[in-house]
């Protein structure tokens, strides 16, 4: 039987033993995704976040919408070039003469048009092929390109017809810029088969005052017509650009 002082119901709480505390269990932390060992298969614990799943795939669309956006603009441009002499086409110019008929209403200035059909083209393309017309026409572009101002547009409407948008010429200038124009694709040389091909070109102008693209093509070319029937009716000699009066 226990004594009184050793029996730990009638010993006095001031004389117990202290309790030894017991240690914690170890606390485990989140496991991380650059440390965490691979499953069996190989791949990793996937830990990574749902918004940060969505922020990526939001990203990876905004690239794909941004890529296909600078697609189409490179399909636009491209629909309004001439492949082959990389000058506006049809189309391409005629938004050019929209963009300015725009501006000079809104700012002021003077549009002029200059309608350029070569002569004696065909008869290159049907002694030494369409390769060789092809040649004339892309120089006869490089020739009108290196020919005029920055802020002036030079187009190839189709076959051998071209035309040229002149700003803020006076009447008198637009008549001899129109001339010189002539002149230079009459300079212009292309060597095929030991041959020097050369072509001639008669030239038509017409204001755009009236802001009517249209109707300046349209003058610009009947111009270029009496131009050329001049020039053939007098054996080629030069002479002025035919022109709608200013």
């Amino acid at each position: 039987m226990p004594s009184k002082t050793t029996d730990p119901r009638t010993v006095s709480p001031a004389l117990r033993p202290a309790a030894v505390p017991q240690p914690s269990p170890p606390t485990r932390a989140a496991p991380d995704p650059a440390t965490e060992p691979p499953h069996r298969n190989g791949a990793r614990r996937k830990t990574q976040s749902v918004p940060g799943k969505l922020a990526r795939e939001v990203a990876r669309l905004e690239a794909e919408l941004a890529a296909m956006a600078a697609r189409v603009a490179e399909l636009e441009a491209h629909a309004e070039r001439d492949p082959l002499t990389g000058l506006l086409n049809r189309r391409g110019f005629a938004g050019e003469l929209a963009r300015a008929v725009s501006h000079v209403q809104r700012y002021g200035g003077r549009l002029v048009l200059v309608y350029l059909d070569l002569d004696d083209f065909k008869p290159i393309n049907d002694a030494f092929g369409h390769a060789a017309g092809d040649a004339v026409l892309q120089a006869v572009a490089a020739t009108l390109t290196a020919a005029v101002r920055v802020s002036d547009a030079v187009a190839r409407l189709g076959g051998d017809e071209f035309a040229v948008l002149l700003w803020n010429l006076s009447d008198a200038d637009a008549a001899a810029k129109a001339e010189r124009l002539e002149r230079r694709i009459t300079e212009t040389t292309v060597v095929r088969e030991g041959s020097t091909l050369r072509v001639g070109a008669s030239a038509g102008i017409a204001p755009l005052d009236d802001g009517d693209p249209a109707a300046a093509l349209a003058a610009a070319d009947a111009a270029m017509y009496r131009r050329k029937r001049t020039r053939h009716g007098h054996g080629g000699t030069p002479a002025t650009p035919a022109a709608e009066p200013f």
